[in-house]
């Protein structure tokens, strides 16, 4: 019992420091976060947050992962189930355009601010960055061929042009919310979104 009460607690630390990592991450890119910055925080030692990991670039990558998590349950978890092609994608931009208006952490989408720190710097933490942001632009490259192929967008839809077109508007209204402070972002996004996708106005809510 008690190995098992050990495991958990471990396991309840663990997360708590990367529920705070996750936030400073927002706010001061994954550089601010620090061994001495989350110990002070969290009230603990700097060993007991490094034991965790084991080195910065570790917390690094288990924060980015944190980060992503919560991305795949706010934005693809609640729509994966529904019919590909159109109405998923639809879905999608409905998911994407609340969770970046209404994000999880202090400093607005972890996805979007990481993005903006790592394009540029080789290393571990972007080579993750890339390979997941990658297999979620070949997801909404799927949709939007599958759309395509049954008729619901134009035969000369360019599926990659118009996935990457969804992801510039998401990665825009999340700096347009936090630099500009601009509330209706979230609902300019959506618009813009639909517009790309040829629909003139959101649909009906079922």
């Amino acid at each position: 019992m008690a190995g098992r009460r050990s495991a958990q607690d471990a396991l309840t630390t663990r997360d708590s420091i990367l529920r705070k990592a996750a936030d400073i991450a927002t706010v001061d890119g994954l550089e601010g976060v620090t061994i001495g910055r989350l110990a002070t925080d969290l009230d603990m030692s700097k060993s007991g947050v490094i034991g965790q990991f084991g080195s910065k670039e570790e917390l690094q990558l288990a924060t980015l992962e944190r980060l992503l998590g919560t991305f795949r349950e706010r934005v693809w978890d609640p729509v994966q189930h529904l019919q590909p092609g159109l109405p998923r994608l639809l879905a999608i931009c409905e998911s994407w355009a609340h969770y970046e208006g209404h994000p999880e952490f202090e400093g607005g989408c972890g996805v979007a601010q990481v993005s903006f720190e790592f394009d540029g710097r080789p290393g571990r933490v972007h080579d993750a960055l890339a390979t997941a942001l990658k297999r979620w632009r070949r997801t909404l490259v799927a949709d939007i061929t599958t759309a395509v192929e049954a008729g619901d967008l134009p035969a000369d839809t360019d599926p990659q042009q118009v996935a990457f077109s969804l992801d510039a508007l998401a990665s825009g209204m999340n700096t347009a919310r936090l630099l500009h402070g601009d509330t209706d972002s979230g609902s300019w996004a959506l618009a813009a979104m639909h517009a790309v996708l040829g629909i003139k106005r959101a649909p009906a809510s079922s």
